[in-house]
């Protein structure tokens, strides 16, 4: 077993660069803020930053050596150069290099929602199997696959590498570095529709995660997913070795056999392709039972143990925005925050409605949401949050909180006793909802990320009495 991730002789060799002095790096970073010792700094250019710049500040915090496209100024003594044509284009070849030593099974998620959450799930259940290599945070484009594959260990045992999409055309790219064995799509909705021509030709981009499947590959989909039949044709078009379906139908492979959910979670029943499993999941909401359905394909067609995957399932903390909860120390008591403040789709917008009606309230409470804008949802922005009115009444809500000028559309359909308050950013309805939250109450917090609903739950929750919830 090495301790060197790469050394100057296999990144030359990868890259086709040229090094100015020996080197062995232990990591690979392309912010230089993020650098620590023995890393690999890749100097990247961006459309605002050039990654050159900051070469000397790599070195300061440790680097053990910086990829380039030229020697930059000031940099004569600083630490190895290996230099090459195009330092993108390196970090794809150094990418490409890391995927062709391993002899981990890979797996490949995707999808409108979910794919994060599912992405960490296969990291931690199968990280108590074997040495599991996983993407870090959401790195899932052109730069952060790349990325996560040339930080791969060359002894792991797993591998599970999330890719995502903003438009046409770029999930197969990526495909294509990763080679997957086993690739899943967790569902396809209407999220970054506004580049996209179609809810279909999301689908079509989605199913491109498997044309780059290793001979015999798995392609994993969900069944219960309107666009199951149109991800299962481009599947076996490219040759999937095969196709395997989860959800509730009766000719599902990985089957729901039956979901009870709670204030705390959801117990499970569901047949692993003949394996019958009962477990545990520590946040409600029947995404989260499909997700797990993903997770413990995917794990099956790994080769690991999925009954142990299944009890592991159990023990996962969401990551932050993402279904904390926080109980709020209030005069008289206390009230239950959820935060799911990191991001927002209309789809994603009614499963954490569906988990509010679930949450029972104390003596008094009252369920409020705080929703803001939902973006690139295209031309049908307005129409998808109005929408929204039929799942607020379904889920019981009785404030609604509107933040930014589309949420504020759904706001002026509501009935005027659910409207609480509407502002055009987060700060106003943070200072608003301070003096309006009272013992019992139980406040869900949904929007995209951009509108920065991370303000509500900082003045709402206090770290003292934080507590994490958990997801699959």
């Amino acid at each position: 077993m090495s301790d060197w991730l790469w050394t100057n002789d296999e990144a030359e060799k990868a890259t086709g660069g040229t090094s100015s002095a020996p080197w062995k790096a232990r990591g690979v970073a392309f912010d230089s803020r993020a650098v620590v010792d023995d890393d690999l700094f890749v100097a990247l250019k961006g459309e605002t930053s050039d990654g050159h710049g900051y070469v000397v500040q790599a070195f300061r915090n440790g680097a053990a050596a910086a990829l380039v496209e030229r020697r930059p100024e000031d940099t004569a003594g600083a630490g190895p150069l290996l230099v090459v044509v195009d330092t993108s284009e390196g970090l794809d070849r150094l990418a490409r290099a890391a995927r062709a030593r391993t002899a981990a099974r890979i797996a490949a998620v995707t999808g409108s929602v979910g794919k994060t959450g599912t992405k960490e799930a296969l990291r931690h259940v199968l990280a108590l199997q074997g040495l599991t290599h996983a993407s870090e945070k959401s790195f899932n484009n052109h730069v952060g696959t790349p990325l996560s594959l040339a930080r791969m260990p060359r002894e792991a045992a797993f591998g599970v590498f999330e890719i995502g999409t903003n438009a046409p055309g770029e999930i197969a790219p990526l495909s294509a570095l990763v080679r997957p064995h086993v690739a899943l799509i967790t569902t396809v909705e209407a999220v970054h529709s506004g580049n996209f021509s179609s809810e279909d030709a999301i689908a079509a981009e989605k199913a491109s995660i498997f044309d780059a499947l290793e001979p015999g590959g798995i392609a994993i989909i969900n069944g219960d997913n309107r666009h199951a039949e149109t991800l299962a044709a481009h599947a076996a078009a490219v040759g999937a070795g095969r196709i395997v379906r989860f959800g509730e139908a009766a000719d599902a492979d990985v089957r729901l056999l039956s979901l009870k959910a709670d204030a705390e979670g959801s117990v499970i029943e569901a047949d692993v392709e003949g394996t019958r499993l009962r477990y545990r999941l520590a946040i409600a909401g029947r995404h989260q039972a499909m997700n797990s359905l993903g997770v413990l394909a995917v794990v099956h067609h790994l080769g690991a143990d999925v009954t142990a995957a299944a009890m592991a399932l159990g023990e996962i903390v969401a990551p932050p925005g993402r279904g904390v909860r926080h109980e709020i120390a209030l005069a008289g008591g206390s009230a239950l925050l959820i935060d799911e403040s990191y991001n927002a789709s209309p789809v994603a917008v009614r499963a954490a409605l569906e988990v509010l009606a679930q949450v029972p309230t104390g003596k008094d409470g009252r369920r409020i949401a705080v929703l803001g804008d939902m973006l690139e949802l295209g031309d049908t922005a307005v129409a998808q949050h109005i929408a929204l009115a039929a799942d607020v009444e379904r889920a019981r809500v009785d404030l609604v909180f509107a933040v930014g000028p589309l949420m504020n559309r759904l706001y002026g359909q509501l009935q005027t006793a659910r409207r609480g308050g509407a502002a055009g950013d987060a700060r106003g309805i943070a200072a608003l909802l301070a003096s309006v939250v009272r013992p019992g109450d139980v406040v869900l917090v949904k929007g995209s990320r951009r509108i920065g609903l991370e303000a509500v739950v900082d003045a709402l929750a206090t770290p003292a009495t934080a507590r994490a919830g958990k997801s699959a």
